[in-house]
């Protein structure tokens, strides 16, 4: 029951109580004729519509602006990868929020998909891991191609960090090397030079190159 379906029950009931008691004041009133018992009515509302002040008010749904932080980074990657979802597995059988081959997780040190999917902390660790790794395989790459513009996109760390994740840090060589001649295209259309615009320009100076980095908890 939403609102105004609950406003529309109370406020008859209420009026039909104090006229009862006007026109009858000697009598005894049985409460228990005006029982609710048996009536389905739910009073749980969305959380987006309790946050509203006006019950008029357009219905809205508020999300934090990460901007372009490294959070930010993390939650638009992602967002494309998965929806956001840790439990999901895609029809190639990628896992997790942020969509995990197993032989990547291997990489990382993760030989167990099915606990790894199952357990968001380790998704988190994983993905920081493996930026980690792709940071370090990537940074004369980095350093050589950052800021120039390669097939109409300007070229940004995050955007090749972002693209490493895609298709891997070999893949992405070869696209920078190329000068965007050789752009890899995944099984659902997604290519190297779409995430490196989509992804450009977030600050991922947090992610420091680790060559052997591993996702412990």
């Amino acid at each position: 029951m939403n609102k105004n379906s609950i406003k529309n029950f109370i406020l008859p009931f209420s009026f039909c109580l104090m006229l009862a008691l006007a026109l009858y004041p000697n009598s005894t009133l049985n409460l228990e004729d005006y029982s609710t018992e048996g009536l389905e009515l739910n009073y749980n509302f969305s959380k987006e519509l309790a946050m509203l002040d006006d019950a008029s008010e357009t219905y809205k749904i508020y999300t934090p602006n990460l901007g372009k932080s490294f959070e930010g980074f993390k939650e638009a990657l992602a967002f494309k990868e998965s929806q956001g979802d840790y439990f999901t597995v895609n029809t190639l059988g990628y896992l997790g929020k942020y969509q995990f081959g197993a032989e990547t997780l291997k990489l990382i040190g993760i030989y167990n998909p099915n606990q790894f999917l199952y357990n968001p902390e380790l998704q988190e660790k994983a993905f920081i891991a493996n930026t980690e790794r792709n940071k370090w395989i990537l940074r004369k790459d980095i350093k050589r191609f950052e800021g120039k513009v390669i097939g109409g996109i300007k070229v940004t760390e995050s955007g090749i960090l972002a693209a490493a994740h895609l298709a891997g840090p070999g893949t992405v060589k070869k696209y920078l090397r190329s000068f965007g001649g050789s752009n890899f295209s995944d099984a659902y259309g997604s290519t190297v030079k779409h995430y490196l615009k989509k992804f450009a320009g977030y600050d991922t100076s947090v992610i420091k190159p680790k060559k052997k980095a591993k996702a412990l908890i």
